[in-house]
């Protein structure tokens, strides 16, 4: 356990990464099957920005209370399956926010006389706002043209400074993230509120931060295996086996202030509107380190193993010693070597064990003798 520990924080491990790809994309497919069954069948749970409707908030004085107010919009002939309600803490004040549908103004007036009466309050001091349907339109029409302009300016980012494949294998992971964190949000029935396509955008440019690291890595070590038959493949495990720790010190980093704003701000402090910010970061980050791992780099291996170049070596691939034999040599394990080993292995001849920690570390250096 030590020893995987050392060589996990050194990046020498020797996990079979492309291997095992299709562990990945199954778990990815079943994902995205429940998002489009739960999307088809109840939708999103969308807020007061995108459905329209009347939000009211009142000071937590004498009998009001969440339970108080739901009693008044019974007593007004409203049903409370889908609507809102909240307590809302800042400092020592406290207000009860309530968001339900449109109302009629004769309602709504008798709603906020019934709520004033409630808290031991003015009329005055009950605030009452309305939202369009109209405006939420808007927000959503302008969020996802932003959306396809980033994709289309990262497409072509990504194409200059690598290649077309390297694009295409990013934004199939990135619309992967969006894709199981709105499959997150139908399932759950979370509201979606703007803060919530925000954090989406956001989570955007973590994802593919994280993926270019992969890339780059995969694309320097490309070049150091150009003078060897390397397969594609081999390459794809050495360089994620290599960013790993960096992959999980940045995946950890990033999360820990996301979890302080959901459990403490939103949890503790009851910072309300932080916990639709943080939620939608929390899902985004968590798929944005998976995708870059199990979606984006094993893309990028099957579509550069059909390419000209690195079709011959297609389905090579070196694990456990060879991998770190090929890691700390920067060549594959030779041809007479594997040859010599299946001949052993036909005869019964086991070879002695190699611990893959001897092939990724270096033997000491002799110490100079010191002149007189």
């Amino acid at each position: 356990m030590a020893g995987g520990m050392s060589r996990l924080f050194r990046g020498e491990t020797t996990i079979n990464f492309y291997g095992r790809r299709n562990i990945g994309f199954i778990a990815s497919a079943l994902l995205l099957v429940v998002t489009v069954g739960s999307l088809f069948s109840q939708g999103l749970n969308l807020g007061i920005d995108f459905k329209g409707g009347v939000a009211f908030e009142v000071p937590v004085a004498g009998t009001m209370s969440e339970a108080k107010a739901k009693e008044i919009l019974v007593a007004n002939k409203i049903k409370t399956d889908n609507v809102k309600i909240q307590t809302l803490t800042s400092g020592t004040t406290k207000r009860v926010r309530i968001q339900l549908g449109d109302l009629p103004v004769a309602t709504r007036t008798t709603i906020q006389e019934s709520l004033a009466k409630s808290a031991n309050a003015t009329v005055n001091d009950v605030s009452v706002s309305t939202v369009s349907s109209t405006w939420g339109r808007n927000i959503t029409t302008k969020a996802i043209k932003a959306l396809l302009i980033f994709f289309l300016i990262v497409s072509l980012f990504i194409a200059w400074r690598f290649e077309w494949r390297m694009a295409l294998s990013a934004i199939i992971a990135m619309v992967h993230d969006v894709g199981i964190s709105v499959g997150v949000y139908s399932v759950f029935k979370l509201e979606v509120t703007p803060a919530t396509v925000v954090a989406f955008l956001t989570i955007l440019g973590f994802s593919l931060y994280d993926t270019i690291v992969v890339f780059d890595k995969v694309h320097d070590n490309n070049e150091r295996f150009s003078g060897s038959k390397v397969s594609y493949g081999d390459i794809v495990n050495v360089s994620m086996n290599e960013v790993l720790m960096r992959s999980l010190n940045t995946s950890i980093a990033a999360l820990l202030p996301v979890l302080s704003l959901l459990v403490l701000g939103s949890g503790v402090f009851g910072a309300i509107a932080l916990r639709e910010f943080a939620l939608a970061l929390l899902v985004g980050l968590a798929t944005g380190a998976y995708s870059s791992i199990y979606i984006a780099s094993p893309l990028l291996g099957i579509l550069k193993e059909r390419s000209d170049q690195h079709r011959p070596m297609r389905g090579h691939l070196s694990i456990g010693v060879d991998m770190a034999h090929l890691m700390h040599t920067g060549a594959p394990v030779g041809r007479r070597a594997a040859a010599r080993a299946a001949t052993d292995a036909s005869q019964g001849i086991i070879p002695a064990p190699v611990a893959v920690e001897a092939l990724l570390s270096h033997p000491p250096r002799p110490r100079k003798k010191s002149r007189r």
